[in-house]
């Protein structure tokens, strides 16, 4: 949720493979390039892939990524950034002959993968994995607009699907009740801003979309899957008198703070949520299509059959259980916490097994 920490060395394997780079690849081998005129069995930049997540260590991540999802990450583990190509974390490409490539060099170098909704050279989403064994810090995000003009990248506009959490866990989404620039300020000053958020108790399942602006807090013991905007801007506002690895209380960013939040009442319904449905292999359930993603669950029991179409990529994260991911004669395993990438112009999947997956389209 943060813009303050860099990765400081590749991410390890968390996943099951018969294949290990020995080291990673930054740039596209042109190797794999298929020849013009030339011909082969398969075109290798059309095919689904496993990812390596990128990992931060945020004092306030826990053990959970570690234990429940089998995320080989530091300790404290506070994210695991699954689909990435964001220069503060970018995924690593984790299978096939492309292994060791990070995920921004591919896209870079196959613009079709990401399909025809995506703007060129812009790759436009994140997913994540969140253990908050603390509260987060309280702030917000700004929109595209302030956020390329201030900051040099977009805003941030996400939603949290609930994954676990400890009895009585919530957290802060925006306020009680609307209140003035100048009263907000005195709250921070004095330590009583979360007097006026408003808490909202959560529950496995229950998703919550954040639009930019909106003041909020992922609270303590909550296990969640973030899609987000590609961005790392966050406007810290008030971090519960917590300080940083360096023993210093963390920076506040209250001037930009008060400039893009919008300081009322927020409404988590997610755009574009509907009900569960029956689908051929399972249960599908929209969690949010609004102009930056698309979001669903796929609880899987069977033989679930997706066509790309060339319009958008297909991110898809297994959520617990396990699932075969076939596409053509390639077949890749996803287990609790595996993450696979589905190029737009791949031709059509299947997903089979037991479990749920989270799937993230634009």
């Amino acid at each position: 949720m943060c813009t303050f920490y860099k990765r400081k060395e590749l991410d390890k394997t968390l996943l099951t493979l018969s294949y290990k780079p020995d080291k990673m690849k930054t740039g596209f081998d042109e190797s794999l390039r298929p020849k013009e005129g030339g011909g082969r069995k398969e075109d290798l930049l059309m095919l689904p892939f496993l990812l390596n997540p990128a990992y931060k260590d945020y004092i306030w991540g826990g053990v959970k990524l570690r234990d429940q999802f089998g995320k080989d990450g530091p300790t404290p583990l506070a994210e695991s950034w699954e689909l990435s190509a964001h220069p503060d974390g970018d995924a690593v490409i984790a299978s096939g002959p492309l292994a060791g490539t990070r995920f921004s060099a591919f896209i870079k170098d196959n613009p079709a993968a990401l399909g025809s909704r995506c703007p060129a050279g812009d790759f436009p989403v994140m997913v994540k994995l969140i253990d908050a064994a603390q509260n987060l810090s309280v702030q917000v995000h700004p929109d595209d607009a302030y956020g390329m003009r201030v900051e040099g990248e977009r805003g941030k506009t996400e939603m949290w699907y609930i994954l676990d959490c400890e009895p009585g866990a919530f957290l802060y989404f925006g306020f009680e009740r609307e209140i003035s620039a100048d009263e907000a300020r005195r709250r921070i000053a004095d330590n009583t801003i979360t007097e006026v958020l408003h808490k909202a108790p959560v529950h496995p399942g229950d998703v919550f979309f954040i639009a930019a602006g909106t003041v909020h807090a992922i609270g303590a013991g909550i296990l969640l899957a973030e899609i987000q905007e590609n961005s790392n801007t966050t406007y810290r506002v008030y971090d519960f008198g917590r300080v940083g690895a360096d023993g210093k209380p963390r920076p506040l960013h209250i001037d930009k703070a008060m400039q893009v939040a919008r300081l009322a009442p927020a409404r988590p319904d997610a755009p574009g949520a509907a009900p569960p449905r029956p689908v051929a292999g399972g249960t599908l359930r929209r969690l949010a299509g609004c102009a930056y993603f698309t979001a669903d669950t796929l609880k899987l029991a069977g033989r679930y059959l997706h066509a790309p179409g060339n319009a958008s990529f297909v991110s898809v994260l297994c959520l617990d259980g396990q699932a075969s991911l076939c596409c053509g004669d390639k077949t890749l395993t996803l287990n609790k916490g595996g993450s696979a990438f589905v190029p737009a112009n791949a031709p059509e999947f299947t997903l089979e097994g037991a479990g749920t997956l989270l799937l993230t389209t634009i």
